[in-house]
């Protein structure tokens, strides 16, 4: 069998309980490998082992590939349906994998437009699932990002950006796909380059932490030569890490220039990251983030963070 046999799908799509109608493959030194027969499901155990290889990819048979895509709308619809009776937790796997693959495709090819379009449309779902379902947030912020990916991260801040705006009163006033879409991409440097984003920052040397802190920039130069990311999207990735007080970074904006959605996204960030990469619990980083960003995000983002992460009971 040879690579033109064989088309690649994402790993991250391969999640939840329905069976499959078709083959999926491991590639190992050059050699395509049946992984999980027609009939199976990527749940349990299988799914852990996978995660634990770090593998992005996997494959099915060309042949296959129309019955891939028959299986992502069926676990798709399953998943954001209610009444199919899936447990919240299930459910918010599929659909975390959903929206991180999503966010990968486009990362890794930023001028194609029909990407951009999918993450928006689905960014707007997928809020809509934050806001709705009870236990959603929770659900989602549980899923281990197990291998550091920025994408996951990415995934996490979106939702936890979308869930603030709700809890500021800002979710009727401002796109929240462009939100999610904000927060899935904000760290798309990271994704495509860096070796460093997963340290602590206090274990970066000197030379990784300058490098570390154009990142912001060069994802923005990568958006803005596409010439069709919105504005919003555009400024969250410019300014997830600058702060009210001008000490943040790249360029040390202050709150008049900072864009209101780019701010949420910051918060959002300072937030997971502690989560995701210093592996604190939420509780924990709840109170380093009101220690070490008081005057550096809005006071009634900190706020607002707090008891939001009450009221989904995340902080247990």
């Amino acid at each position: 069998m040879q690579d033109s046999d064989f088309t690649p799908i994402r790993v991250t799509n391969l999640r939840g309980d329905l069976p499959i109608s078709f083959d999926v493959y491991m590639r190992v030194a050059g050699k395509y490998i049946l992984y999980c027969r027609q009939g199976d499901s990527f749940e349990g155990q299988r799914l852990e082992r996978l995660k634990g290889k770090k593998l992005r990819f996997m494959y099915v048979k060309n042949e296959s590939a129309n019955a891939f895509r028959d299986y992502m709308h069926k676990n798709l619809e399953a998943a954001y349906g209610s009444a199919e009776g899936k447990p919240i937790e299930l459910r918010a796997e599929i659909l975390q994998g959903a929206m991180q693959a999503a966010g990968e495709d486009l990362m890794e090819d930023p001028g194609n437009k029909s990407l951009y379009e999918v993450v928006k449309s689905g960014g707007q779902r997928f809020a809509q699932f934050v806001h709705q379902e009870e236990g959603a947030l929770k659900a989602l912020l549980q899923i281990p990002n197990s291998d550091l990916s920025p994408s996951h991260h990415g995934t996490n801040v979106g939702s936890l950006a979308v869930a603030l705006a709700k809890e500021l009163g800002l979710a009727d006033k401002i796109p929240l796909n462009l939100l999610m879409a904000g927060g899935v991409l904000h760290d798309m440097d990271h994704y495509l380059h860096s070796n460093v984003f997963a340290k602590p920052l206090q274990e970066l040397a000197p030379q990784e932490m300058s490098q570390y802190k154009l990142h912001p920039h060069r994802g923005l130069q990568n958006l803005e030569a596409a010439g069709f990311y919105d504005k919003s999207v555009l400024a969250a990735v410019a300014q997830h890490h600058e702060c009210l007080d001008g000490s943040g970074f790249p360029a040390r904006l202050k709150e008049k220039e900072l864009d209101p959605l780019g701010m949420i996204v910051a918060t959002a960030n300072s937030f997971d990251r502690l989560i995701s990469f210093e592996r604190l619990e939420p509780k924990e980083a709840l109170k380093k983030i009101l220690i070490e960003k008081l005057g550096q995000h809005p006071l009634e983002h900190l706020q607002a963070l707090q008891h939001m992460l009450k009221k989904h009971d995340i902080l247990t």
